[in-house]
């Protein structure tokens, strides 16, 4: 089996993401289907990794662990707050390319409630 080196190309945008079937849960979508970067639009044909990061951050993280106790701030993380954390996922589109993208939970506002994907990096192959 032949050995790949990878690097990566940092984008960091804001995208548009369509799924086939609406996601049941508005602030954990799971993977897109699809998405538009630079008016291009990809089809993700596979999901190569997935993970989340629910951690507090700043003020937040200072209330749970100090205020609440530490347990509170444990089970947060494992599953997740109301506006907290980010969903990543690595992905394989119909061009052949791979690319890390993540859906933020936080809002933008009160008339933002919903969170929003963001194209982090593609992922290089090098062989």
């Amino acid at each position: 089996m032949e050995k790949f080196k990878s690097s990566s190309r940092f984008i960091g945008r804001v995208i548009q993401v369509t799924h086939d079937q609406p996601p049941s849960l508005e602030k954990k979508p799971g993977p897109p289907d699809g998405f538009t970067w630079e008016e291009k639009t990809y089809r993700v044909v596979a999901v190569l990794k997935e993970w989340h990061d629910y951690r507090q951050r700043g003020k937040t993280a200072a209330f749970y662990t100090k205020e609440r106790g530490s347990f509170r701030a444990k089970a947060a993380e494992r599953r997740g707050s109301w506006g907290v954390g980010r969903d990543y996922y690595r992905v394989r589109t119909d061009t052949r390319e791979v690319f890390e993208l993540y859906y933020d939970r936080t809002p933008k506002g009160s008339k933002h409630q919903k969170g929003s994907w963001v194209l982090y990096c593609q992922i290089l192959e090098e062989s």
